[in-house]
């Protein structure tokens, strides 16, 4: 299998990739797309927008409705800098942002843990398929559910 491979940013260089994918999208990097990126970011597993409008409330010191993360969450899955667990509800921090392919995720049913990764010759042979059938896909999402090394070992003891 033929992986896609990346540099994963982290902390503050994954917040500066962050905010030079979206200034060069044309959109502008406020202190509130800030906030809700380091919250996203700053989650081990995906959060929801609930989660995230939480998280930036505690650190502001004010409340943030979840309503307007979700704006800004949509602004960041379109460009790039955040990922949709679909059967999750949730999303996660992209950790190498403009780069733009489709991921595949694993989701632990044990843990919660979501791991990306990237093959692009299965993701393109889904477009190909998609597109053979008369479909023109914009956004394959593909999510693996099962158990992760982890929490297959402790079901196993």
């Amino acid at each position: 299998m033929a992986l896609h491979q990346h540099h994963h940013a982290h902390g503050p260089e994954l917040t500066q990739a962050a905010q030079a994918t979206l200034e060069g999208a044309g959109e502008q990097w406020t202190a509130m797309r800030a906030s809700v990126f380091d919250a996203l970011a700053g989650f081990g597993q995906p959060a929801s927008a609930y989660d995230v409008a939480e998280a930036v409330s505690r650190a502001e010191g004010r409340r943030v409705a979840a309503n307007s993360v979700y704006r800004i969450l949509d602004l960041f899955v379109a460009n790039d800098l955040a990922r949709r667990v679909e059967s999750e509800n949730a999303y996660v921090a992209n950790t190498h942002p403009g780069c733009q392919h489709d991921c595949i995720f694993l989701v632990c049913d044990g843990c919660g843990r979501t791991v990306h990764i990237d093959d692009d010759p299965l993701t393109r042979a889904l477009r190909g398929a998609a597109e053979k059938a008369g479909f023109a896909p914009e956004r394959p999402v593909v999510e693996v559910r099962g158990k992760c090394a982890a929490c297959e070992t402790a079901a196993a003891a």
